[in-house]
């Protein structure tokens, strides 16, 4: 018996030493544990619509009330936090005649007055022309209602101030809402006059030999 376990002893000597790295690195039976391999996701194939992502906004208002404490932080309260100790006024359309907030809100909005957008039964949701009550996040149902043909141009890409790609297979379009670029209150650009480009330098004829050019390099240095 002795000289058999001899002999089995040396035949494991003699196995190849790969062969015996992989068996020492195979689990035992009952002691294999199951362990979760992360993968990291492959991107998308070329082609692939990556899609649009559109900015968000604000939330819920708030309204600073005080100085700052001794950290620098101001206290701010909701817009329910007042309102709703208050009667609404129907007819409100700036805040020229308030006396705690909105004193330097002006509103140049049409005809609209604050309750046309501002939920009355709730200051801190928004109201829509048929009296359902939207989020602040929603602004732009709200806006779209009367402006359909702006509404309409940004759903074709033609009004939003984009930014990204235009064929979104090649990478993301990113889109603005609208009071990202209107205020809400006085959402009219004042006007401005269209104005040329400055020369760009690279438009200018190369040949500066030229009595053009010559010209051109003399008026640039008048004044100096």
């Amino acid at each position: 018996m002795a000289r058999a376990e001899r002999s089995i002893s040396c035949d494991w000597l003699r196995l190849p030493v790969a062969l015996v790295v992989l068996l020492m690195g195979l689990p035992l039976t009952g002691c294999e544990q199951d362990t979760e391999v992360l993968v990291a996701p492959a991107p998308p194939p070329p082609g692939t619509a990556t899609g649009v992502r559109i900015l968000p906004v604000p939330g819920v208002p708030r309204i600073e009330a005080g100085p700052p404490d001794v950290h620098g932080a101001r206290a701010t309260v909701a817009c329910s936090t007042c309102h709703s100790m208050k009667e609404p006024v129907a007819s409100q359309r700036s805040g020229a005649t308030l006396a705690s907030f909105h004193q330097g809100l002006e509103v140049s909005h049409a005809s609209l007055t604050c309750l046309s957008c501002h939920n009355e039964k709730n200051y801190d949701t928004l109201r829509l022309a048929d009296g359902r009550s939207i989020a602040y996040e929603q602004v732009q149902e709200l806006c779209a209602q009367c402006h359909g043909t702006q509404a309409r141009n940004y759903e074709h890409g033609a009004h939003g101030g984009m930014s990204g790609y235009w064929d979104t297979t090649r990478g993301e379009q990113v889109r603005n809402q609208c009071t990202h670029c209107h205020d809400p209150h006085d959402p009219k650009f004042p006007h401005m006059r269209p104005k040329f480009k400055a020369r760009d330098r690279f438009l200018v004829p190369m040949n500066t030999g030229s009595a053009g050019a010559k010209g051109e390099v003399a008026r640039s240095g008048e004044g100096r």
